[in-house]
């Protein structure tokens, strides 16, 4: 088998199917350490700069689930795709707006563990080729002793190739987080860093009003998008800080924070 030992670093990826243009200003509110680069025709890739999952004792699986989910509830037009591996498994977790999220998981020697309406569902969301992208896919739901984690993880970028991903040279699944960092560095990926509430709220806004969203921002659209995204946000906060979940207590966090930005807005807006 190609497994490998049990020493395999934990590292992770966020692939999302939008230009960096529109990814920067949600990545940013999430206020981690993160380098942004495009992927490909409408595809962004997102590399930790750091480790949170080392440092705040949390599987990278949920860390980066955490992320996906506030990144794709923020976007709502375009999904998220986290990548993640560790010593003992590698896995899939596809966020799509408020729709539940999409996981899919092998054992560190490809054996897989997932179940087949999960990769369904997982092509269906992203727009996959319902006949010959889903048969591409079912190769990496069988045993297959030749193909460890990392392979099957190189096998969905291959697979999602066909609708244009282009990840850039060097940012493999399965290398470590210090290597990715390097290579995004190198090709001279964009350091995000938290501009500020002030800055921050702007340049989401000035994203939104120039996208397709720009309709939502005031009027009955806007106020039903922000009294759902405190509806969701306000539990998933409380429930992130009582189990410690940095993860899910900043998806919460950027939810309320959504939620309550856009009422603001529109009240604001509708008064002046």
């Amino acid at each position: 088998m190609n497994a490998r030992s049990g020493s395999r670093p934990a590292g992770a990826l966020l692939l999302c199917r939008a230009e960096p243009s529109a990814v920067r200003p949600p990545a940013q509110l999430l206020r981690e350490r993160l380098l942004l680069a495009p992927a490909g025709p409408d595809w962004s890739v997102l590399v930790p700069e750091g480790k949170p999952w080392l440092d705040d004792g949390e599987p990278v699986e949920r860390v980066v689930t955490g992320w996906a989910t506030a990144l794709a509830v923020s976007a709502a037009t375009w999904p998220v795709l986290a990548l993640w591996w560790d010593a003992e498994r590698s896995g899939l977790t596809l966020a799509a707006g408020f729709r539940r999220t999409v996981g899919y998981t092998w054992l560190a020697d490809g054996t897989p563990v997932g179940e087949d309406e999960a990769m369904r569902t997982f092509a269906a969301r992203l727009g996959l080729d319902p006949v010959l992208d889903v048969q591409a896919l079912e190769p990496l739901t069988r045993p297959d002793p030749d193909a460890d984690a990392d392979t099957r993880l190189i096998g969905i970028t291959a697979v999602l190739a066909r609708i244009g991903l282009a990840l850039p040279t060097g940012l493999a699944p399965g290398e470590s987080a210090d290597r990715l960092r390097s290579v995004a560095r190198v090709q001279g990926a964009e350091p995000l860093e938290w501009p500020g509430w002030r800055d921050a709220v702007r340049a989401e806004l000035d994203a939104v009003e120039g996208g397709r969203l720009g309709p939502y921002l005031r009027g009955p659209k806007a106020r039903l998008l922000g009294a759902a995204q405190l509806a969701a946000g306000v539990p998933l906060l409380a429930w992130g800080i009582g189990r410690r979940s940095g993860g899910w207590a900043t998806a919460g966090a950027l939810l309320v924070a959504h939620g309550a930005l856009g009422l603001a807005y529109d009240r604001l807006r509708g008064a002046a």
